[in-house]
């Protein structure tokens, strides 16, 4: 594994209306993790109910994870809540970031969050350019990306939706979406 001193962090965002964004990303977060990297995910929307990929992250001792959403945004009843609940997250994500403990950071339905207006775009790329370790790698998932973010990212992948089971009525699948 390169050194901190030789690596180049890289800022990555997934978004688009197409599925597969966290999915890429969490198959990034397991690809650092088998090369021993310390790594953070932080989920801004999803709750407190078990998922696949958390439980397949507990086997991990170098992965940290933290479900810290109200649940999906779409349903919400108190959106003045759900404005507090993200920016608490990105101050939590902040303080992660500062903290130079980690390798690679997943802050996942981030993007979501611009979209609703809830986190300015302009205050996430600013605080990316000024504060995040050069080596530190960064993904950023979610619908909506902020044009700012897109501008500061080293790599932008838009999944682009072309079919999707729920639109045919079948609800989420465990394994595949959970």
């Amino acid at each position: 594994m390169k050194t901190k001193a030789r690596r180049h962090g890289l800022v990555l965002v997934h978004t688009g209306e197409g599925k597969g964004k966290s999915s890429s990303a969490l198959g990034m977060v397991f690809r650092a993790a088998g090369w021993g990297m310390r790594v953070c995910v932080i989920q801004f929307i999803k709750g407190q109910w078990q998922t696949g990929e958390q439980k397949a992250a507990a086997r991990f001792e170098n992965i940290e994870w933290h479900s810290l959403g109200d649940g999906f945004t779409w349903d919400t009843k108190n959106p003045e809540q759900d404005i507090k609940t993200s920016q608490e997250i990105w101050e939590f994500s902040k303080q992660k970031i500062r903290s130079e403990a980690y390798d690679l950071i997943l802050l996942d339905e981030i993007n979501y969050c611009c979209g609703y207006q809830w986190i300015s775009g302009q205050e996430i790329a600013d605080f990316i350019t000024q504060e995040k370790p050069n080596w530190m790698h960064l993904i950023l998932t979610g619908r909506t990306a902020a044009p700012e973010v897109i501008d500061i990212a080293d790599t932008v992948t838009e999944m682009h939706l072309v079919k999707h089971a729920f639109s045919q009525g079948i609800k989420a699948e465990q394994g595949i979406e959970f």
